[in-house]
């Protein structure tokens, strides 16, 4: 009886904490103050993501320029802090009572609640009076402080918080966002260099229809996210930098067109009659599939022999590496156009750092064998 007891307390607990979890939106249930200006209002300075949908850990500032701007949490403003430390004239942060921006100076912050953080795994909330804080942090946990503490502990805490932002990111957010440029969106309308923050490039996603369909605003931050982060870092590197593809090139092992895939991008060069002359593929696993059996996949007899060069494209900096010196991270939770794929890096401790995040093992050109690949498509 005192062990049936037991399990029911302890469900009782699980069942009420997932409650108080679920049970507090930080969604605005009010029209959300956007004193920011621009066709980007609505979105947060830094991560792009829709204030209304973080209103209750929403803050701004007040430049003495007399310009503004909002975020999405105490995190993001501590993210763009080094770059206007020296040019605020006010700290606004939303009461998460009452929904309305107060100075977040005079305000009291319930710090490390059951609620889940805003891009920090650390919760902050800010309150105009005491009474509130005491009555949020009762129902939720956390501890009460001011707003130079909380600040403090926000900008500690960044670094370890990007990190596990930029996990998420590049594991789901990216691929998804690659998916949907792909499938769904013309991103040559967009001149992606121009751009100096992702909100800017939202509203012209929307507003100059760039998609064959609008979008909700997840699939709007995904897309925003890649182009900005990942095809815009892409495009500025040198030609000479990077494996450059043409939109006529069809990988010859899965027939896609691979220039609409430039983060795997990797090319076959061989010389044909004295001219030099190269095949393109959407990822690692099917150029070493043509690489090692190459008459399976047309009229390729006798191309080994006349390989000059193969180049694959380095995960991190998105640059144009050699196929045989590089360092690959098989086994990972990262997934490329043709799902489980070798992923290359310049050198071991890249690969390294990446398994830390990611799961995988290193292997070389010279391990990657038929049953490798063949274990990579189940």
């Amino acid at each position: 009886m005192k062990k049936i007891l037991s399990v029911l307390a302890v469900l009782f607990i699980m069942l009420s904490l997932s409650y108080a979890k679920e049970s507090f939106s930080k969604m605005a249930t009010v029209k959300p103050q956007l004193i920011q200006k621009g066709k980007a209002k609505k979105w947060c300075h830094i991560c792009g993501m829709n204030l209304k949908m973080f209103w209750k850990t929403s803050h701004a500032v007040l430049l003495k320029d007399g310009s503004t701007r909002q975020y999405c949490s105490l995190r993001c403003l501590a993210a763009d802090y080094p770059n206007i430390k020296d040019k605020i004239k006010e700290i606004m942060a939303v009461d998460a009572k009452t929904q309305k921006l107060i100075d977040a100076k005079n305000a009291y912050y319930v710090v490390g609640s059951k609620i889940p953080g805003t891009m920090s795994k650390v919760s902050k909330f800010a309150f105009a009076n005491k009474k509130d804080a005491l009555e949020f942090q009762k129902k939720y946990g956390g501890e009460i402080m001011a707003f130079d503490l909380a600040f403090k502990q926000a900008l500690s805490s960044l670094k370890e918080d990007t990190q596990m932002v930029m996990k998420k990111k590049k594991t789901k957010m990216y691929p998804m966002g690659e998916r949907i440029a792909n499938k769904m969106c013309d991103t040559s309308k967009l001149d992606l260099k121009s751009y100096k923050n992702i909100g800017d490039l939202k509203a012209d996603i929307v507003n100059k229809k760039i998609c064959k369909k609008p979008l909700n605003e997840k699939q709007l931050q995904v897309l925003a996210l890649y182009l900005f982060e990942v095809k815009r870092k892409g495009d500025s590197l040198n030609k000479a930098d990077r494996i450059v593809v043409n939109k006529s090139e069809k990988c010859p092992v899965c027939g896609m067109f691979v220039y609409k895939y430039p983060r795997w991008a990797a090319q076959i060069f061989y010389k044909d009659n004295g001219k030099e002359k190269h095949l393109s593929f959407d990822g690692v696993k099917d150029m070493m599939k043509f690489y090692l059996n190459p008459s399976k996949w047309g009229d390729y007899k006798g191309i080994k022999e006349k390989i000059t060069k193969m180049k694959v494209t380095n995960y991190y900096t998105q640059k144009a590496i050699d196929a045989q010196k590089a360092y690959y991270v098989v086994g990972s939770d990262v997934l490329g156009p043709m799902g489980k794929e070798l992923i290359p890096f310049s050198t071991k401790e890249e690969a390294e750092k990446f398994i830390k995040d990611h799961k995988g093992k290193v292997v070389l050109f010279k391990d990657i064998n038929e049953k490798l690949l063949k274990s990579l498509n189940e």
